[in-house]
């Protein structure tokens, strides 16, 4: 007993002469850095008669957050190595724009999410209350917007009940880039705050934006608010909407259970959203516990053979009646057939058109099952709740998300920075540059303790041929 309580001491002797690793701050784009006497004003949060100045309420330079929290003490201290933090959110004692002189546009583009509308409105609300800017447009349409339509004033009272609504009031489009006709439209409305909402492809398209006002050395200050119902985005810990949509995906899942547990031999089908990635198939098939499969696109799979989809569904309408099976859309689709058309077949943003693994999952189950069970009945009701999902309003979780977001948003352009995103890593608000989630992925990690957690509720196959 005593040589154990001598090892455990020796053993914390060692974890406390062990020292974190060195921080390294991540830059973060200013307007200081390509103008020269910017001229800075006191913050109108200081005479706000609804917020208290204590100690710690205005964020200073030196305030950070840690890109990574869970370390490895065991790691040499010798080994040269880096701990990434970004600069924390919220307002600065100091703001680099004149309220009374500010101009912020707001641009939605992609496609729906839940939430844009709760995002937009609090932009709004948090620009006007806040700080006390008054002039606030929506851009309308996208990105094509810019130059194609005159921009709608907002204020609180507009703004006031969208959002209750879904989709977005600013209407949305896919495509529409064209940088000098969007500068050229930002410069010549006199805009020196932009807003833009929207996914990988339309923070990619900010970037050139933010690099192009940088070029012109322009006085405008643009952050990206990053949607994507998918969760695919990178960095940060999730992006707004995904939680309404994996509540909802879970109606569509009910629904699955009742019409396979009403049909012989049934089985409920349901194809979720994500293109590249699984999340709203995982985490609805978490919360759910009725899904006998969940199929995403991190994760391969096979219909034929020892350890096929084909098999284990058999094993299942043999033991149970019946069977539930999740595919997030970009499941399968290397498996899929395609004629030369659907190969070369692209979107408005550029992206592979994907064809309906649902539709081909629900022909393949039944021409198998005529093969292998000739004579015997099956029942498959496919289900495809994509756009009902994305056209809903935020669910209370994601109304307090959004609004976070727009206000640390308000925030950072407010102190003059420009070509970031704000979002939450490891629960605390931080500033991002737009270049790196732009780049940055959020695949589901399929070595991980989640997705083994959903192989041990469903205890489908690895689709890994041996």
């Amino acid at each position: 007993m005593a040589e154990t309580t001598e090892l455990a001491a020796h053993a914390n002797d060692e974890i406390n002469q062990l020292s974190h690793s060195p921080v390294k701050l991540q830059r973060l784009p200013h307007l200081a850095d390509y103008l020269s006497n910017v001229q800075t004003f006191t913050n109108p949060l200081d005479h706000h008669r609804f917020y208290h100045r204590a100690s710690g309420f205005y964020i200073s330079p030196t305030d950070v957050v840690l890109r990574q929290i869970v370390l490895d003490l065991s790691t040499s201290p010798s080994t040269p190595s880096f701990q990434l933090a970004y600069h924390r959110a919220g307002p600065r004692k100091r703001i680099f724009f004149d309220p009374g002189a500010t101009r912020a546009a707001i641009v939605t583009c992609g496609g729906l999410c839940p939430g844009m509308n709760t995002v937009i409105r609090e932009l709004v609300v948090g620009l006007w209350d806040l700080y006390g800017v008054r002039e606030i447009y929506g851009v309308l349409g996208g990105y094509r917007g810019f130059y194609t339509s005159d921009p709608m004033p907002l204020s609180p009272r507009r703004v006031h009940s969208w959002h209750q609504r879904g989709g977005t009031a600013l209407e949305t489009s896919r495509g529409g880039f064209d940088l000098e006709k969007i500068v050229n439209a930002i410069q010549d409305r006199g805009f020196n705050q932009v807003y833009i909402i929207g996914g990988d492809g339309t923070m990619r398209g900010a970037v050139e934006i933010f690099n192009e006002i940088q070029r012109r050395k322009l006085k405008i200050s643009m952050t990206g608010i990053p949607k994507t119902v998918d969760n695919d985005v990178g960095i940060i810990d999730r992006s707004f909407g995904f939680q309404t949509a994996v509540e909802m995906a879970q109606q569509a899942i009910n629904a699955a259970r009742v019409e396979a547990e009403s049909g012989i031999n049934g089985i409920g089908l349901v194809k979720l959203m994500g293109r590249s990635t699984g999340h709203i198939a995982l985490h609805a098939t978490l919360s759910s516990r009725d899904v006998d499969c969940c199929l995403i696109p991190e994760n391969d799979f096979y219909l034929e053979g020892k350890g096929g989809l084909f098999e284990f569904m058999d094993q299942r309408l043999k033991e149970n009646g019946r069977a539930v099976l999740v595919v997030a859309e970009g499941a399968g689709q290397d498996i899929i057939p395609r004629n030369d058309a659907q190969k070369q077949e692209q979107d408005d943003s550029g992206n592979l058109v994907f064809l309906d693994v649902g539709g081909w999952l629900k022909s393949e189950l039944k021409n198998w099952w005529a093969r292998e069970h000739p004579g015997e009945l099956i029942t498959i009701k496919y289900i495809d709740p994509t756009y009902m999902i994305r056209a809903v309003p935020a669910n209370a979780t994601d109304n307090l998300y959004c609004t976070l977001l727009a206000h640390s948003a308000i925030h950072g352009v407010m102190a003059g920075y420009t070509g970031f995103v704000s979002g939450p890593i490891n629960g605390n608000y931080a500033y991002i540059p737009v270049t790196e989630v732009a780049e940055a992925k959020n695949p589901v990690d399929t070595l991980d303790h989640k997705w083994a957690w959903v192989r041990s509720i469903t205890n489908q196959p690895d689709f890994i041929r041996t």
